[in-house]
This record gives structure tokens, sequence and C-alpha cells, in this order.
């Protein structure tokens, strides 16, 4: 674990934070209390008999007996205390062309849309899988499928027709929700033909869905094909929402694996919402004249929890934008950001990683002064990304919220609270009030301080994930077995806690390597590389070794304008030895263009591994680029062939 330096929350941002000091060991005194007090904050058509009731275990129960509706707590209660006319969504799609949408008018085309799904045979239970880009109608059809209590499962629009085809599947959709078309990295993309494909021979979809989006021409099925605007024409204003048990289903969000089945993990509406806006309130200190971006693709976990339900909840101005982040320039994010005036911003340190290859003058080319706090998601920020997101975007003054969670935890679980944690550059800090956990070995025996382990958590929060959709088994083998004696759930990430308690995530499990008997993290590694000048971004797998059992392999992208790239290996072997010592060298270390992410930008490293160590058929069907794989093969393939590879 790095040796960095402590950044306290600036003093005039602490005196007036949501959450000040105190809250934590209040929280950790009656974690119940605290979560019923959280629960408070949404309006409740019948209260809760029970806050939580784990006598099943590990399925829990959050605010049993409780009812209400999450459309109502994300709209109509803002209308309700005349708060209509507040700008709800400032759109900007790839091409340049823009929408501003108030609470009223999102509220309109919600309630139509929900009388539009009921005249499609949807109803409480059924579910609705949306295929389409970062749109308005996004947001509205994620509303509407709440408040006719219809599950919702929002898919990648890059993802192929076969992915597509699983989710719908394996969900029993009866309405897919799509585009014509999308725009991708300047380009109008065709969408239609991939539905058709992907739905072709499933009766249980009942109707296809279709905004105009690219306003191509597209193949079209008479009585199961739908116009969006057609259908929402014909359809009343208003829509009485009914009420919903606190343990309704609220939508099913599927894990990216690189083997198996995708895990179509179940979450339910009153304690996923509870902690869903609390933990945006509270870790964006989110505020009435905010302008909050979160980049996310709506499909990612991250946009469900902090863009369609939380910030919504807490009746937050927020920008969507539907493209490329470098389309048309690298520079596009921070034009965004300059022509909104956006306060919040939430991003991935692989974005993070990719403006730092143009150099700190890109953000320097923009009015960046509106922005007060920035945050991070997707995988452990390295330390000096952390630095130069605070320096060069936040301009010094910004907090960073570091956030570690996942899509089983369905809300942020550790992170700094921006008025009172100290932050350390690529430490997530704490858990969050309400919740606790552990790094510990095999065994379950804490690990001593900068020693690494099994992250787990010790005290779940509400908005955990119930069930995998049709697989409740294999919920419990993947992340309640390991340790069934403690009811603790494994992350499966690996991690460490220093001096202070702050926990320093070190990876996926399967992503800690094994040299010699050394036990070594593929994000120290990399954090290692990207520390030097030249490195942009990088991978860290392990390789089969007869003599070591797993030999370091990094493959590494450099910066933009560097010298030629002779001699480079040897001297980031010695970079990493300086950085991590003599046992973290590489033994190889390749350049390459590109590589394989997810949406959300993480690097899919085990379809890397599996590439080293000569095995192939990963799921590919989360990268954000399918091609991405090919490059890094046809790199390896080359460096094989003109080194000893030994």
């Amino acid at each position: 674990m790095p040796d960095v330096e402590t950044y306290p929350p600036p003093p005039e941002f602490a005196a007036r934070a949501h959450v000040g000091p105190g809250v934590r060991e209040a929280a950790d005194a009656d974690p119940l209390g605290f979560w019923a007090e959280q629960a408070a904050r949404l309006q409740w058509d019948r209260p809760w008999d029970t806050v939580h009731d784990d006598r099943d275990w590990p399925t829990a129960r959050w605010f049993d007996g409780g009812r209400l509706n999450v459309a109502v707590n994300c709209l109509d209660r803002h209308l309700d205390a005349g708060r209509g006319g507040k700008v709800a969504l400032h759109w900007e799609g790839e091409p340049g062309d823009r929408r501003t949408v108030t609470y009223a008018q999102l509220h309109e085309q919600v309630q139509r849309l929900a009388n539009g799904l009921t005249e499609l045979g949807v109803g409480p239970g059924d579910r609705v899988v949306l295929y389409l880009p970062v749109l308005v109608e996004t947001v509205v059809a994620t509303m509407a499928c709440a408040r006719i209590g219809a599950v919702v499962s929002l898919v990648f629009g890059g993802f192929s027709a076969d992915a597509l085809r699983f989710r719908v599947a394996d969900t029993g959709a009866t309405v897919v929700v799509a585009s014509d078309g999308q725009f991708r990295r300047g380009a109008a993309v065709p969408v239609k033909a991939a539905v058709d494909e992907a739905v072709a021979g499933l009766d249980h979809v009942a109707h296809v869905l279709v905004v105009r989006r690219t306003g191509d021409d597209v193949p079209w099925t008479a009585g199961r094909d739908v116009w969006w605007d057609e259908l929402l024409e014909r359809q009343p204003a208003e829509h009485p929402a009914p009420s919903f048990p606190a343990e309704h289903p609220l939508f099913i969000v599927y894990t990216s694996g690189t083997t198996g089945r995708p895990k179509g993990l179940v979450h339910t509406s009153g304690g996923y919402l509870t902690q869903a806006s609390w933990t945006h309130w509270a870790l964006f200190d989110a505020r009435d004249d905010d302008v909050y971006w979160c980049q996310a693709d709506l499909a990612w976990v991250t946009a469900h929890t902090y863009v369609l339900y939380g910030p919504l909840s807490n009746g937050t101005t927020q920008v969507i934008y539907e493209g490329s982040p470098l389309t048309p320039h690298p520079g596009r994010h921070f034009e965004v950001i300059e022509r909104y005036g956006v306060t919040t911003y939430y991003t991935a340190p692989t974005l993070v990683r990719t403006f730092m290859k143009h150099g700190p003058q890109l953000p320097a080319g923009y009015d960046l002064t509106s922005l007060r706090l920035l945050g991070s998601v997707g995988e452990a920020i390295n330390p000096e990304a952390w630095r130069w997101l605070h320096e060069h975007v936040g301009g010094g003054r910004c907090p960073v919220v570091d956030t570690w969670w996942q899509s089983e935890t369905g809300a942020a679980v550790v992170a700094p609270l921006p008025g009172q944690t100290p932050s350390k550059p690529g430490s997530a800090t704490l858990a969050l009030p309400g919740m606790a956990v552990a790094v510990v070995d095999e065994d379950g025996r804490e690990t001593k301080p900068g020693v690494e382990g099994n992250l787990v958590i010790t005290r779940p929060g509400p908005a955990m994930a119930r069930t995998v959709w049709g697989d409740h088994d294999r919920f419990v083998r993947s992340y309640w077995a390991p340790y069934a004696d403690r009811r603790w759930y494994l992350a499966g990430d690996s991690a460490s806690r220093d001096e202070d308690g702050y926990v320093w995530i070190g990876g996926r499990i399967d992503d800690v390597l094994n040299v010699s008997g050394h036990r070594l993290s593929s994000i120290e590694l990399e954090s290692a590389l990207v520390s030097h000048p030249r490195v942009a971004e990088a991978a860290v797998v392990g390789a089969p070794d007869d003599v070591t059992g797993q030999r370091i392999v990094a493959f590494v992208i450099t910066r933009a304008g560097g010298d030629d790239d002779s001699g480079l290996a040897e001297e980031l072997r010695a970079h990493v030895a300086a950085r991590v010592g003599a046992v973290a060298k590489p033994r190889e270390v390749v350049v390459v263009t590109d590589l394989p992410k997810t949406r959300s930008g993480k690097i899919m490293r085990r379809l890397v591994a599996d590439m080293t160590a000569g095995r192939t058929g990963g799921d590919t069907t989360s990268l954000t680029d399918p091609a991405s794989m090919g490059a890094v093969e046809s790199a390896w393939t080359e460096h094989r062939r003109t080194s000893s590879g030994a």
C-alpha cells in the first residue's frame, strides 16, 4: 500500500456539508435506527412493521410491511412541493442536439408511458427490457416501469444481439424498448435489426416499443412493433400511482463476468431506494442549486443508483450525455461541464487516465470553476490519477469522493464523507454509516495493517441484492457460502487496511498474483506502472510459469507525444522494482493500443489472463469495444514472436 499524503476536507466545504462529525459513531451504535431515519426521508403510503428481518438469511427483508411507489418518490412528491418547474435533466446527444426537461415535463411523460405500457399488457411483476442509449426516453421508461410495478432490466446499447437475447430470455420479458438506431463515436448505428434478431422465437415478447433516434428506416413486424411517440400520443396525461410492498422487485441488473452465465441480480424497492437516496445526498452533498453529472451509461448499476433513482429522489438537476467522451474531440466532457455549469462530476478512473494522456492542457482549456465536488467509481483509482483529477479538473479545491461498491451491493459501501473524512489518494477510506466491512484471511481472521486479504461486508445495507434471478442457490454459493458461519458477504475483491483503518482495494481476488509464494495485487502493480510518465494505462496479469507458479505480464498504453518505445520495457521493469520491490518486476511488458474494458471502465483482466494462459472462449459481450481484445491478442502474438518470452 502506497505511503501517501492526506487531504482534509476544505474548511469552507466542511462548514456547510450535509453530514458532519459523529454520524458514523451514532450509526454504529444503532444501525437499524440509522436506516429507519434514512427511510423516513422517503414518502411511504404505509409505514413498515420491521426495519430488518433476516430470519431467512441470506435473504433479508427491509422495511417489511411498508408500501411505497418509487416513481412517486422520484417525481410526484417534488411537484407536490411546488418544484415542478425545476430542471430535472439537461440532455445532450453526441451530435450536439440538446433537450432540457423539467420535473413536471418528465412526470407527464412518465404518466403517459405508464398508461401506454398498461395498454401493451404490462402489469406488476412483469419484466421490461430496455435496450437504449442515454436518452431522456430511457429515464422515462425506467420511471414508468417503477410506477406500474414492472421489473425493469437495462441492457447496454452496445451489446450484441446474442447478449441482449440472453437477458430478454432469462428475464422472460414481455416488452423490449429499443431505439431505431443510436449515435456512437460520430456515426449513426442501426439497432432495430439486432433487436429483431434477439427476440426471434421468444414467444413471451409481446411487443417491441421503438424510440425514434436516428430516423433511419427499420424492419417492422406488424402487431408486435409499436412506435414510442404514437403510443404516448394516445395516452392520458394522468396515471394514478399504485402502492407496492417494500420488497417488491424494482430492477434486475446483470453482472459482466468473463466465464459462465451472467448473473441477474434482483434489487427491491424500499430498502434500495432508502440507501440510494441517502448515499447520493450524503456522498455528493446534494444541494438544490447543484448541476450534477454522473457520466455512466444508464445500463450500468452506477447510473441506476446515481442517475435514475438516487438523484431523482432528491430532486436534483442532472446532466446526461449520450455519446463518447472523446467525440468529436477529447475535451467534450469539459465542454459539457462548462456549458451547464456542472457542480458535481462523478466519473471513472479509466476516463481520468484517458484524459491524462492528453496532458493538463486539456482541462485547462475550459472554465471548470463551477465544480465543487468530484467522484470516482468503477475500480480502484491509482494515486496519480486521483491527484491529477483533484488538481487539473478540480483546481485543487474539490473533495474527491472515491466510492467502492458493486452491482450486488446496490449502492456505495466504502467512501469518504466529503465534509468530514480526510482523503488519501487511492483509498476509498472507510465504510459508510450503517455498514461495516473487514479484511480477513481464508479462515475469517482479520489481517494486520498492510496485509492483503479478502474484503467482506459484515453489516450490509438495505440496497443489497436479494437474489440472482431464477437461481437463488447461485446467489448463496457466489456471495455467502465462503463465510456462512459469520453471515458475511464475500465481495470477491482483495483489500488491505492501513494503520488508520482505511480500506485499499487491491482488485479482484482472482486478480491477485502469486509469484513464488508472494501475493501481489494487480492494482498496486498497475498504479506503479501508471506513475511512470510514459504510461497512460496498464493491465497486469499473471501467466503460468513452471518455476514461479506465475510470472507477471504487463500490458501498457503509452502517452501520446512520447518517444519511441525502444528500451521502454526495461525502464518500466526497473521502475516497478523501485516502486514496489524486485519481486514485483514484470517479466514481460507489452505495449498495446487498447485494453478490453466494460462500459463502466473496468479492465477485463481475466480475458487478458486467459489469453496469456492459452485459454479462449471468455465472454466478451460486456466489453465496450469487443475489437479491443483482438488488438491485445495481436500485440501479444507479435511480442511472443519477437522475444524469448522468458
